[in-house]
Parts: C-alpha cells; sequence; structure tokens
C-alpha cells in the first residue's frame, strides 16, 4: 500500500520543526465521536463500523466496503480475495511505498515491477505495463501517485484484452476522481489507507471497496478469522455459535478507528480542496525556477493532492534537504524504488537500470509539506528558503 510514512533523512520531534510535513485536521468533531464510542463500551466491529463502511460506499459510489486494520491488510485481502497464490504475477509499480508489492509476496506471488511515466507524471506507464504482461500475469495493481489518477481508461483496456484483475492501490486518492469517477472503483477492487499522514486519518486502519458481490464476501470471511459471524451479529441474534470456513487472518478494524473515520469522512472533501489551493500556491510562487520541477503539471482527472513532490535538477537532493532542515522546515521523499531495497536485490537479483525513468525521478525527489491547516504564510517561508537556496 501506498503508505507516506518514511521521513527525511534528518527528522526532528514535530513540535520542534516552524513547519512540519504533515499535520492531520483533528478537532472538537473527532472528540465527540469518540466520547460515543467510550460511552457505548462497545470497541471492536460494531455499530461504528457498521456505518463507516456504509457512509464510505456511499460517498464512493461503490456497493461495498469493508473495513480493516490497516491499508496493507486491504491489499492482502484484495488479493487472497482475487485467487492471487503461488506461480502468479502482479505487475505493480516501484515509485511506491513497499507495502504495495509486500502483499503480493505475502501470498505467494511475485511482483513485477513496470517504470512510471516520466517527470510530469510518477503515476505507472500503461505501456511498460503492456510489455510486463506474460501468461503467469493475474493482476495489475496501480497506485494514484499523490493522488493523482492513472491513466485508468488505458489500464483497464490491458486488464480487459489480457482477462487480468484490476487492482487500485488508493491509499492517496479517497474523493480523487477520473473521468467522473471516484477513484477505487474503476477497477476489480479498491484499497484505501487511513494512516496518521493520510488524507482521511484514523491513526490506522484501511477499507476494501468493490462492487462484486462475491469477492466482498470473500473479504469479510478473511479478514476475521474465517468466521461466519462477528461478535455484533451474535450479540443482535443472541446466537453464540459460528463456524470457520477459511484460513482467515486478525484485520479488522476496531471502533475507535472507525469513529475517526467518520469525523473525518465529513471534512474529506473541504480538506481536499483547501489542498488543492495549497498546491496552487507553490505552483504560483516556484514557477520560473529552472532549477525545480513539479510533476502533474495540467495533470488530467482530478486530484486528492496528497502531497506535494518537486525534482530536483542538478542540485544535491541531500544539501536541499539539509537547507530546508536548517529553516526547521521537514522534508520527505516519496519514494525510494522498492526494486532497490537490499531484500529485493537479495532476494530477486535487481540492480540498477531496471526502471530507468523511476530512479531518475527517486534520485531527485523532494516531498514539501502539505496539510490542510496550513497557511499560506507557511508556503511562503517555504519558498523564500528554495529561493535562497537556488
Amino acid at each position: 500500500m501506498a503508505t507516506t510514512n518514511n521521513q527525511s533523512p534528518t527528522t526532528k520531534p514535530q513540535s520542534k520543526w516552524k513547519v512540519p510535513l504533515l499535520e492531520a485536521n483533528l478537532g472538537a468533531e473527532e472528540m465527540e465521536v469518540l466520547k460515543r464510542v467510550i460511552d457505548s463500551k462497545w470497541l471492536s466491529m460494531g455499530e461504528a463500523t457498521e456505518e463507516f463502511e456504509h457512509r464510505f460506499a456511499s460517498y464512493l459510489g461503490a456497493k461495498y466496503a469493508l473495513a480493516t486494520s490497516s491499508g496493507t491488510a486491504a491489499l492482502h485481502l484484495a488479493y487472497l480475495a482475487l485467487g492471487i497464490g503461488p506461480g502468479d504475477e502482479v505487475i505493480v509499480p516501484s515509485l511506491t511505498f513497499v507495502a504495495t508489492a509486500n502483499a503480493v509476496l505475502y501470498t505467494g506471488a511475485e511482483p513485477i515491477f513496470a517504470d512510471i511515466t516520466g517527470d510530469n507524471d510518477l503515476n505507472i506507464f500503461p505501456s511498460d505495463i503492456g510489455a510486463k504482461i506474460t501468461d503467469k500475469t493475474k493482476a495489475i495493481a496501480v497506485v494514484h501517485y499523490g493522488g493523482y489518477p492513472v491513466r485508468m481508461d488505458e489500464v483497464s483496456k490491458l486488464a480487459e484484452a489480457h482477462h487480468l484483475f484490476l487492482v487500485e492501490d488508493t491509499a492517496h486518492a479517497p474523493g480523487a476522481e477520473f473521468r467522473g469517477k471516484k477513484l477505487g472503483t474503476i477497477g476489480d477492487v479498491g484499497c484505501f489507507s487511513f494512516y496518521a499522514n493520510k488524507n482521511l486519518v484514523v491513526g490506522e486502519g484501511g477499507m476494501v471497496v468493490t462492487n462484486d458481490e462475491e469477492l466482498a464476501g470473500r473479504v469479510r470471511i478473511l479478514r476475521s478469522h474465517g468466521m461466519t459471524t462477528m461478535a455484533l451479529q451474535r450479540y443482535r441474534a443472541g446466537k453464540p455459535g459460528y463456524d470457520c470456513l477459511d484460513l482467515g487472518y486478525n484485520y479488522r478494524m476496531d471502533e475507535i478507528s472507525a469513529a475517526l473515520g467518520l469525523a473525518q469522512l465529513d471534512k474529506l472533501e473541504g480538506d481536499n480542496l483547501r489542498r488543492g489551493k495549497l498546491v496552487a500556491e507553490y505552483r504560483e510562487r516556484l514557477a520560473g525556477l529552472p532549477e525545480i520541477s513539479l510533476p502533474f503539471d495540467n495533470h488530467y482527472g482530478k486530484s486528492a493532492y496528497h502531497i506535494m513532490p518537486l525534482l530536483l535538477n542538478g542540485f544535491d537532493r541531500n544539501s536541499f534537504i539539509e537547507k530546508l532542515r536548517e529553516k526547521e522546515i521537514q522534508t520527505s521523499i516519496h519514494y525510494s524504488p522498492i526494486h532497490l531495497f537490499t531484500y529485493y536485490r537479495q532476494r530477486f537479483g535487481y540492480q540498477e537500470g531496471l526502471l530507468p525513468q523511476t530512479e531518475s525521478v527517486a534520485a531527485r525527489e523532494v516531498t514539501l509539506p502539505l496539510y490542510p491547516t496550513m497557511g499560506k504564510d507557511k508556503i511562503s517561508y517555504i519558498v523564500d528558503a528554495i529561493r535562497e537556496f537556488v
């Protein structure tokens, strides 16, 4: 899952930063829903979880939404429910958080990495997906990097032509759209993360979304030990018995996370709108600097503006990050390519040069602070520091 928890090389406690990388928009609304959960004395998979699932599905225009303990758990369940396993291949991007590929490995299948489009589009490149399809390919997993939609029309055609499942890792993009459809509802299954740095935050949590009744039923069974009924159902029915139909997992969401999700869902559209305005401010103030490129210029679709990436042209990244650190501006990197991590090198023998576009971008990318409660004065401060450096 495309989780964004990697910090800059010189991380300081958030309280020490003049401009932190992120800041959750939490307030009285969240305190109120938490109080309701505490008062109910029901702390796992109860009415708050049911309501969160129902409202999230309704918001996306999907038939089924199933809450999970994390975005990684959502991906693992999705792959399992699609029948992906040993001997299968799943095409994934490498410029993403490692969970996107790790969850494939959990099933016994192998992730096959495809390159990104280029400096202006950091999403997986449909043409390279096509080049990586083999008779072992079972699915394509796309990541909507930074909240910007993948070219879903092209990827959907590839999946349909080759009879492949299409998984959307939508960790960055709740509320984003491609041609009027919410991301996460275009493929066979969408997987969301509600980690503490996401647009919709609950601390730890995720969601599997699908319009396929059979797939939803499979996820529902697998996320809770393969059990036929949950505690809330048995409580309502007054019948304590249950059966186990499969080797399932403990991937349930707790009631506290679900309650936070309900409060955060009410804020999502407004927060995404605010993020978009801040990104526009960044773009306007950083315009005209040849030393910097800003990806996703004039991008198609509606973004969720999860992060603010920039690419350095001809400057040492560590020096740039250190300069901003001296100004107490926190930065991050999204991402170190998965295929060049030690584990993947040792297991699969990957070497530099496998994905030229991914590797070029990954060596030059720096993520600037972006969060809905951020003021434009913070952007002015950051831009002044950048202009001073370049």
